[in-house]
């Protein structure tokens, strides 16, 4: 004679067996879920700013060219826009204005005789 056993489980049970939430049977504290999180996250920020750091690693940041400069001493009645006019060569002399400037950090466009002013040669 053959006995057949029935076991008393749902049919939900046997369907849903392979999908437990915690297959490896570790239950981590909120302690332990905030610590892997962190964690998680962490190394998500170093892959980020590692990607973000080589994606800038192509780019060309030449200097340019060293400019040459005359240093010229200030005479009676010159002004910044005589100076610049005269070594302008046919150039934009605000540009050489502003340029002469910018070089000898002059908060104004007033200068003095005997004052030393660099000009940059183009």
């Amino acid at each position: 004679m053959s006995t057949i056993s029935l076991n008393a489980t749902s049919s939900k049970a046997l369907i849903n067996q392979g999908f437990s939430t915690n297959p490896s049977g570790v239950h981590l504290t909120r302690r332990g879920r905030l610590a892997r999180t962190l964690l998680v996250l962490s190394l998500a920020v170093v892959l980020a700013s590692v990607f973000g750091l080589s994606a800038g690693a192509g780019t060309n940041s030449a200097v340019g060219e060293p400019t040459s400069f005359i240093e010229v001493t200030v005479a009676p009645g010159d002004t910044l826009w005589s100076l610049a006019s005269r070594m302008a060569g046919g150039a934009d002399v605000r540009a050489m204005v502003d340029e002469i400037a910018s070089v000898n950090a002059l908060a104004s466009a007033d200068l003095q005789a005997g004052q030393k002013v660099r000009i940059p040669l183009h």
